[in-house]
């Protein structure tokens, strides 16, 4: 379904707020069809985006070390590179 949606278990260095953020936004967007910046900042969107952004957050933290880091980097690390 979000094909788009990169692992941030594994991470070094661990994922920041941002990219918990980014992914969340992502999923929400996903699974509600919003597709228009103006919906992005409707109440129910951005109190969706931050209980996704919390439990991913839970979730990470409560999972132990993964192995092998993900085989893709998070979009927001991607921009840094050249």
């Amino acid at each position: 379904m979000c094909r788009n949606i990169t692992a941030l278990r594994g991470l070094e260095p661990p994922a920041t707020a941002d990219e918990i953020t980014a992914a969340a936004t992502q999923y929400v967007r996903k699974v509600t069809g919003v597709t228009t910046a103006q919906q992005l900042r409707l109440p129910a969107f951005e109190l969706a985006v931050a209980a996704v952004a919390e439990a991913t957050s839970e979730v990470l933290a409560s999972l132990p070390p993964r192995r092998q880091p993900p085989t893709t980097e998070p979009p927001l690390r991607r921009l840094r590179h050249p």
